[in-house]
């Protein structure tokens, strides 16, 4: 299968923890669009759930394909939140803001009983941060902020680039208005330490490290599709 029909078939199968009359969180990335392409359809087909999206490009695809959304004011407490990861470990830590909406993402994910990520095997590491962790900040004082986070990373044995993440040639703009920093630190061995240091930052919005949030993970891979769980996590 292709890396497509990879994120089809998680998001098949995560679609199966969908009840009626769910309040149902949707994430943002590929394969969450591919989770909303099937939701789309049990949704034409009798399914009714209150669906909060994650993201102003999540949300407009949810209207074109008729599944009815709804802000998080609107229903503030969510049975379930599927979205899609860019890493996940083996203990379920995951990062997550590859598609600049880590912010949106994070909040509907501790509103929701239960978190499940969908993903493709090439996501699964054994440590985080071969992907560039995500960090959104404020537009004011960015370099300062930038400096705080490398003398951060620093304290912990991290380095490596911190870029402003770029679309074609100004700065990326998060749906709330914010800038994205990827941090290269490659291994983060102690993310918990890191997430501590990053939010005791004050230009620090909020950072890509989704730590004792998610319940289950669905990865689909070549030999087929394998479920992971973390009974540990703050949410169920």
């Amino acid at each position: 299968m292709d890396a497509r029909q990879l994120k089809i078939e998680a998001a098949r199968v995560a679609l199966d923890h969908v009840e009626t009359g769910m309040k149902l969180g949707v994430g943002s990335g590929s394969t969450a669009e591919e989770f909303v392409r099937l939701l789309a359809e049990r949704v034409e087909s009798g399914l009714r759930i209150e669906a909060v999206p994650t993201s102003e490009r999540t949300a407009g695809l949810c209207v074109e394909l008729g599944v009815p959304i709804f802000s998080l004011d609107e229903v503030p407490q969510l049975d379930l939140t599927i979205d899609g990861a860019d890493e996940v470990d083996g203990d379920l830590q995951v990062i997550k803001g590859g598609g600049g909406a880590l912010l949106r993402e994070k909040i509907v994910a501790c509103a929701s009983d239960t978190v499940i990520v969908i993903a493709d095997e090439s996501k699964v590491v054994d440590v985080l941060g071969r992907f560039p962790l995500p960090i959104e900040v404020n537009v004011f004082g960015l370099t300062a902020t930038r400096n705080a986070i490398e003398q951060a990373a620093g304290s912990l044995g991290l380095s490596g680039p911190v870029d402003l993440r770029k679309d074609r040639d100004v700065p990326f703009e998060t749906d709330g208005g914010h800038h994205i920093l990827d941090a290269s630190f490659g291994r983060i061995p102690d993310a918990e330490a890191l997430a501590r240091a990053l939010q005791d930052i004050p230009g620090v919005v909020e950072h890509g490290l989704f730590l004792d949030i998610v319940s289950v993970a669905i990865i689909a891979g070549s030999s087929g599709v394998r479920t992971m769980k973390n009974e540990g996590s703050q949410n169920r």
